[in-house]
């Protein structure tokens, strides 16, 4: 068995607390909401290129202490760094750059509105062969 990425994450939340996320990561990620198997409480699965990669899920009666409690971050694979940068100025949402020294990767860092740390990682090898029309 070996990790090929990531599968999905799930956040729990109150019912109060769900329009915010979906906004979130709709609007400024551009994940879509999608089919969900009947639950016991309201959320989303939320799906990239067909798979679903968040769960929202609101059984929450009031917030978790932290944002994040034990959970540093979440990494989603991304493509079109330009592109991404400048959809997310346009969000007004703001982000830090990282870029791997010795490695072809690139990071963008932005936090969700209830301020988990979300990683864009970029592969800079799939960047320029796409930008020279040669995907490899």
């Amino acid at each position: 068995m070996s990790v090929s990425g990531l599968n999905h994450y799930t956040i729990r939340c109150t019912p109060g607390e769900l329009p915010a996320l979906l906004d979130f990561y709709t609007r400024c990620l551009k994940l879509n909401a999608g089919a969900r198997p009947v639950m016991p409480a309201p959320g989303y699965w939320l799906y990239c290129e067909g798979k679903p990669v968040v769960h929202l899920y609101a059984a929450l009666e009031r917030s978790a202490a932290g944002p994040t409690a034990a959970l540093d971050h979440i990494s989603f694979g991304a493509h079109g760094l330009d592109e991404t940068r400048a959809h997310l100025k346009e969000q007004n949402v703001a982000f830090e750059e990282l870029p791997i020294p010795d490695w072809p990767i690139y990071q963008l860092f932005l936090r969700d509105p209830f301020g988990l740390k979300i990683e864009l990682t970029f592969d800079l090898d799939e960047e320029a062969g796409a930008a020279s029309g040669h995907a490899d």
